[in-house]
């Protein structure tokens, strides 16, 4: 079996990045050998549509469940299109959240678990600013 894991670095000891359409890496191991593979998410710096690029990247490798943080609504109906298991409750490191998930102990879930756009870094307004409207000048 393989399986993605969203991480904030390419090795085993990386830290978990919860976020998994905007996730800086994958890691794909395999539990039993603990053989595995780092790639740059390509999608984390998309405009739009990064969960499912995401789905479909992980898709293309071959994984077979994918252990995060969190998902959102687009990339968990991605991934349930591919068949990806996809598991929460990731903590601590790659190496420690692939024991945890041997162990039973990471939650599969079938629905997304953040709302659309939670992963976009920055946040705030879309608007054009507006300053000092409105606050009365003149005569």
């Amino acid at each position: 079996m393989k399986i993605a894991v969203t991480s904030t670095g390419n090795t085993l000891d990386s830290p978990i990045d919860p976020r998994f359409g905007r996730c800086q890496f994958f890691v794909f191991v395999d539990p039993e050998t603990m053989e595995f593979e780092a790639a740059e998410n390509q999608a984390m710096m998309a405009a739009g549509g990064a969960g499912p690029q995401a789905a479909q990247f992980i898709a293309n490798k071959g994984a077979e469940a994918v252990i995060t943080g969190n998902v959102g609504p687009n990339a968990a109906s991605s991934l349930a299109a591919a068949s990806i298991k996809v598991y929460i409750g990731a903590t601590g490191t790659v190496r420690e959240t692939i024991s945890l998930f041997k162990n039973g102990q990471l939650q599969e879930v079938g629905e997304a678990t953040v709302a659309s756009h939670a992963g976009m870094r920055g946040g705030g307004g879309r608007g054009m600013g507006g300053g000092g409207r409105g606050q009365g000048r003149g005569m």
